[in-house]
């Protein structure tokens, strides 16, 4: 399950549908975590829930400066 994280710059090379579909990943994975955390009490890597969250948020700036250019 381990995603690797994706530096902005390379972030930037995608187009804005990559972009998308890759948020909408992320934000799937983050709500699977979330559950399994409600659920089982505890996570294998309780940071991954930080980094999925701010690879969110970086996506959601990049598809912003996109959308504007």
């Amino acid at each position: 399950m381990q995603k690797i994280i994706m530096k902005a710059h390379k972030m930037r090379e995608l187009s804005l549908t990559e972009l998308r579909a890759r948020r909408e990943d992320e934000e799937e994975a983050l709500q699977n975590m979330k559950f399994d955390q409600a659920v089982a009490g505890q996570l294998e890597n309780p940071a991954r829930i930080t980094m999925t969250r701010r690879e969110i948020a970086r996506l959601n700036t990049i598809i912003h400066e996109k959308e504007n250019q």
